[in-house]
């Protein structure tokens, strides 16, 4: 498939007279046309970057969508802009398939006072383009088209059932199966299978399992976190390539959870993971306070992401981790609402435990309704490792106040706040009770 993209983009190139570059809609590189001109400005760092490290900065996207590119179905002529490292100005041939855009093909202008494109070249520039966009549809297809055989391994149970899912999911894959991948669960999810995500394997809805116990695909399992949630396994071309594969992740959610656009200029744009995941965090988080507070209202939509594993064995462990992560998100929205396994901490250790891990005796009066302040108090308190000094001015109480409130946390729960193990135990059950 990749060779298909290249050849098609050399012809694009030999048409026009210029290198061409295609990426596709979340501007990730696909190929690009040899260059061999002495031109300094054609090598501006947009496109530098864009070669380089096979993607284009928030920022950039965002100037580039700015003229229109996503909606137009003809070339689209864009300016030179220095100040955003644009040095030459492009000419951007929309990839579309089935009135969707899938990707963009990106050639350098003419410098001001010359000649551009002859315009039947640029129109049969078009009707390439259009056969790549055929192509990137199918492929983004196939992943959706792979769901059966998806799903099966994340609903078997362990054993040989699950072995042979495994195995029929790497058949379908072919060759690809063997790469490195990384699962993803978005949840609540509302229903339907998305027709394509962007770097995506394969896709599919399965039901969302509660507290990270049970065997895979056990309804007994199903606790308060139930519901649907969306799988999906991400192609990745190496580790470094998960950051930027977050950003298709980010899309999946509500508008509002969308990464942030780094402003007009290509410099100083944060486009690790944890950039993407701070940036999202910050709306979706708003309302819920510190995170110390317990959240409110509906349910927000939120991804986890896996640690990327090599080969297919290990995936229904990986959407244990995904699941993992995205309760983790729901719960703090200091992670922002797409959290990786490796980012989450003792969420890692909490999402293991039993499939009930809050119905504690001691923590179990406290986690009612009645008493969610002291048990914001008793959590807070446990965060700032015990100095109450820290714990009032965090909650904007007097250190008497707090004082008082323990004194009840302690009453209802019958621990000792100043013995260590039952300060962990409430710990425990506090942040456990967050993943119901």
């Amino acid at each position: 498939m990749k060779g298909d993209y290249q050849d098609l983009v050399d012809e694009i190139s030999a048409l026009l007279g210029a290198p061409a570059t295609l990426e596709n809609r979340d501007f990730r590189l696909i190929a690009f046309g040899a260059h061999d001109s002495d031109d300094d400005l054609a090598m501006d760092p947009v496109r530098t970057r864009s070669i380089l490290t096979r993607q284009s900065t928030a920022a950039v996207r965002a100037w580039f969508e700015g003229f229109g590119i996503a909606r137009a179905t003809g070339p689209v002529r864009i300016p030179a802009a220095p100040d955003a490292g644009v040095f030459r100005g492009r000419i951007c041939l929309p990839v579309r398939a089935r009135g969707i855009v899938q990707g963009y093909v990106w050639l350098l202008d003419q410098e001001p006072g010359k000649p551009g494109p002859d315009p039947a070249a640029l129109a049969a520039a078009m009707e390439v383009a259009q056969r790549i966009g055929v192509l990137l549809a199918e492929e983004a297809k196939a992943g959706a088209d792979l769901s059966r055989e998806f799903q099966a391994v994340l609903t078997a149970g362990r054993g040989w059932q699950q072995d042979m899912a495994v195995a029929a999911l790497r058949a379908a894959l072919g060759p690809g199966g063997d790469g490195l991948h990384a699962a993803v669960c978005v949840a609540p999810w509302p229903g339907e299978t998305p027709a394509s995500v962007p770097g995506a394997a394969a896709v599919c809805v399965v039901p969302l399992r509660g507290g990270g116990a049970g065997e895979p695909g056990d309804a007994a399992a199903a606790g308060p976190a139930g519901g649907l949630a969306l799988a999906v396994l991400l192609r990745l071309r190496s580790t470094d390539a998960l950051a930027p594969a977050l950003t298709a992740v980010a899309r999946l959610l509500p508008r509002a959870a969308e990464p942030a656009a780094a402003g007009a200029g290509a410099a100083g744009s944060r486009t690790g993971a944890g950039a993407a995941a701070s940036r999202t965090g910050a709306a979706a988080g708003a309302s819920t306070g510190a995170g110390s507070a317990s959240p409110t209202g509906p349910q927000r939509m939120t991804a986890g992401v896996a640690d990327p594993v090599r080969g297919l064995a290990e995936l229904p462990a990986a959407w244990e981790q995904a699941m993992a992560a995205a309760r983790a998100a729901a719960a703090e929205p200091r992670f922002g609402p797409v959290a990786q396994w490796a980012q989450i901490g003792p969420y890692r250790l909490l999402a293991s435990l039993a499939s009930d891990p809050v119905d504690d005796p001691a923590a179990r009066t406290l986690l009612a309704p009645a008493h969610r302040e002291l048990a914001r108090t008793a959590e807070v308190f446990l965060d700032c490792a015990g100095q109450a000094g820290r714990a009032a001015a965090a909650l904007g109480i007097h250190r008497q106040t707090l004082y008082y409130r323990l004194g009840r946390v302690e009453q209802l729960t019958g621990l000792d706040l100043d013995a260590g193990e039952d300060r962990l135990l409430l710990h425990m059950a506090l942040k456990a009770s967050r993943l119901a």
